[in-house]
């Protein structure tokens, strides 16, 4: 039976949320297999601390899980902003969560909940939520879980575009952890089409990203997709603009050429240059982000 992007949410008390539309848009997905991870290091553990936060919905006190600040150490980073870490991967804990009434949101969010939000929380998510009971150290599919949480109660508070956008774009880098490739292509596209909404409807910087970082990034997620024409449209407007700062314009510029040299092989199967003109474009984006 098909499934929507909330499936795996069931055992929570969510069963009838599976045609949500994060956009009101009409489109439907299909079922997705969260596959269990088990590569946690043992050592895990010196990396993380409790952290004692107020639920701002029901104002029960409770404990997060936190990464400490010395246990980031970049090890790379992606075309589509995804940084790799060496020692544990933050991205496990960026999801807070009340287990009395089921609130949640992104760490960067929590707090940033309206009256009228708070109603909708105590409406339609804490009467059906059951608890849920978490291991000290988190896997991709526990993170794939709570950002799902996270997801549904931006749809039900009805949040900004760029705050389902920036979940759904976890949620595929997620799935990219696990190796399931149909699941990390169904979030990069709803991360796409909330970060074009987000970027005609919204004031910047949003998530600490000016313009032009979502210019390039919406472009990016497009390039990713196979929809070039949308993607060329993003990358050069980034690469025209005056006020764009280097990096990102030469980030544009190089996937932009990505695209037209993966448009000439298509025309000219003889010359087959992208696997090499993808690996350049990883090395030169490495380069880019490492000298921050």
């Amino acid at each position: 039976m098909e499934k929507g992007i909330f499936s795996g949410l069931e055992d929570l008390g969510f069963n009838d949320i599976q045609n949500i539309d994060l956009y009101e848009r009409k489109s439907y997905i299909k079922e997705d297999i969260v596959q269990t991870e088990n590569e946690n290091k043992t050592d895990e553990g010196i990396y993380l601390y409790n952290k004692e936060v107020i639920c701002p919905v029901c104002k029960s006190r409770l404990s997060v899980r936190a990464v400490k600040s010395t246990a980031y150490k970049v090890k790379g980073h992606e075309s589509d902003l995804y940084v790799r870490y060496e020692t544990i991967n933050p991205y496990f804990y960026d999801v807070w969560l009340c287990n009395s009434c089921g609130y949640a949101a992104m760490k960067t969010d929590f707090e940033d909940i309206r009256k009228s939000q708070i109603e909708k929380i105590k409406n339609n998510i804490s009467p059906k939520w059951k608890k849920r009971e978490y291991p000290l150290i988190y896997d991709a599919s526990i993170a794939i879980e709570r950002y799902k949480l996270a997801l549904l109660n931006y749809v039900i508070t009805e949040s900004k575009s760029s705050k389902k956008a920036m979940c759904c774009l976890k949620l595929a880098w997620m799935y990219r952890e696990i190796k399931d490739t149909d699941n990390e292509r169904i979030f990069r596209e709803q991360a796409a089409i909330g970060f074009e909404d987000a970027y005609m409807n919204e004031d910047f910087p949003i998530y600490g990203m000016n313009v032009y970082t979502i210019m390039y990034l919406t472009g990016e997620l497009y390039r990713t997709l196979g929809s070039n024409d949308k993607a060329l449209k993003y990358f050069s407007n980034v690469v025209v603009s005056q006020a764009c700062e280097k990096r990102i314009k030469d980030m544009a510029l190089e996937q932009r050429d990505l695209i037209r040299n993966t448009m000439n092989t298509e025309d000219k199967p003889e010359k087959n240059i992208i696997k090499s003109e993808q690996k350049k474009s990883s090395s030169f984006i490495s380069k880019l982000w490492g000298g921050r």
